[in-house]
């Protein structure tokens, strides 16, 4: 089956590039392996989920959201977004589709991309002249392989496929990583009446939604340091010292430090204040688990009868993309950094791989879009 634009996964980014290109009247193709679009937000997302960023930092391209919606939007009303996106721009998806190969024909100057069909087990060929990698910077769940982890007698989850805190009321629960979706779900588990403890080991920044607002406001008008300067200072009014808590602030300043690593600042739900109080233990780095027994690496070792892994993901294409010509790293992502991160060679793009949330999605499909139009046209003039 050829075509003229291969996109593949069917989440925020490749919904956007496809709407993008529909734009153009460029033909293309979205081969999404789960049933379902946006399958990160629809199965894999707690219930609590809410966009950190105000939604006018969070729109996909050519679409506002309703002046109905929230600044800040829940899971569900951005699920509703994507509908409305996807109703609106008609992208067309092939659901349950798995790549798993794609290669360069330099003589014919195509992708063919090899894919099969979960449903029925049938595996087709699709070529295309350009091929959008767009499955994201969330791929793949990950949970470190920490010594004795399969002896754990207890539930081990890890945070895509946990949901709320209403199935730990009364349990032990420890949560690995303290990034928002860490701290996040400590929170829920704790308001839940579970007994909860989080791991931190470096340093982040805690901000509320409004502080990190205010910032993306101010950085357009202001040096991005006097922005943080100013950023540091009200945080630093908010919660006053945690270091005495076991949370530490990075050097480099919150937008500065997003700029530089793609990390983001912990967007503080109301964790803070029960770590204060004791209601949230924090506890040193993973060092070995024996059955319900978990030993960290201050020597102490307490018992839990669950573990929620927010650790992050991985992305799996080097898994199937078998010419990448060297533009992708070993943790597959692009080794070209943002602003220069989504186009590759050959035809070959990344959407939605620059650390930015969906404000990089959408400039990532725009760029995309507008790359390939141009050399679509250029093969048109010819």
């Amino acid at each position: 089956m050829k075509k003229e634009v291969l996109i593949v996964g069917a989440g925020p980014s490749g919904l956007a590039t496809a709407a993008c290109l529909n734009m153009f009247s460029i033909p293309n193709i979205i081969l999404e392996k789960e049933d379902c679009s946006a399958s990160l937000w629809r199965k894999r997302a707690y219930d609590r989920l809410k966009l950190h960023l105000a939604k006018q930092f969070c729109e996909l391209p050519h679409m506002p959201y309703p002046s109905t919606f929230p600044t800040f939007i829940p899971k569900d009303q951005f699920i509703q977004y994507l509908d409305n996106y996807q109703a609106r721009f008609k992208p067309n998806i092939v659901y349950c589709t798995v790549v798993d190969s794609a290669n360069y024909d330099k003589y014919k100057g195509t992708w063919s991309i090899m894919a099969c069909d979960k449903v029925t087990g049938e595996v087709k060929e699709y070529t295309a002249k350009f091929l959008v990698v767009a499955t994201g910077e969330n791929d793949e769940g990950m949970i470190p392989d920490i010594p004795g982890l399969k002896t754990f007698s207890g539930e081990v989850v890890h945070s895509s496929f946990y949901k709320s805190g209403a199935a730990y009321t009364g349990k032990n629960v420890l949560v690995v990583g303290s990034g928002n979706s860490g701290m996040e779900i400590a929170y829920d588990l704790s308001n839940f009446g579970a007994k909860t403890a989080i791991t931190i080991q470096s340093p982040f920044h805690v901000m509320t939604k409004e502080l990190i607002y205010m910032g993306m406001v101010l950085v357009k008008y202001l040096n991005v340091r006097l922005v943080d300067t100013l950023l540091l200072m009200l945080s630093n009014l908010k919660y006053g010292d945690l270091s005495k808590y076991g949370i530490t602030r990075p050097k480099l300043g919150p937008l500065s430090l997003k700029i530089a690593t793609g990390r983001s600042s912990v967007i503080d739900v109301g964790t803070v204040a029960k770590i204060k109080s004791g209601e949230i233990q924090v506890v040193k780095g993973l060092s070995s688990i024996q059955g319900n027994e978990v030993l960290f690496t201050d020597d102490k070792s307490y018992q839990f009868d669950a573990i929620v892994f927010a650790t992050g993901y991985q992305s799996k294409v080097k898994s199937w993309l078998k010419d990448d010509f060297g533009l992708l790293g070993q943790d597959g992502f692009p080794v070209a950094k943002f602003p220069n991160h989504w186009k590759g060679e050959n035809g070959l793009y990344f959407a939605g791989f620059a650390r930015s949330g969906l404000a990089g999605i959408s400039m990532d499909a725009e760029n995309i879009a507008d790359d390939i139009k141009m050399a679509h046209d250029c093969c048109e003039s010819a």
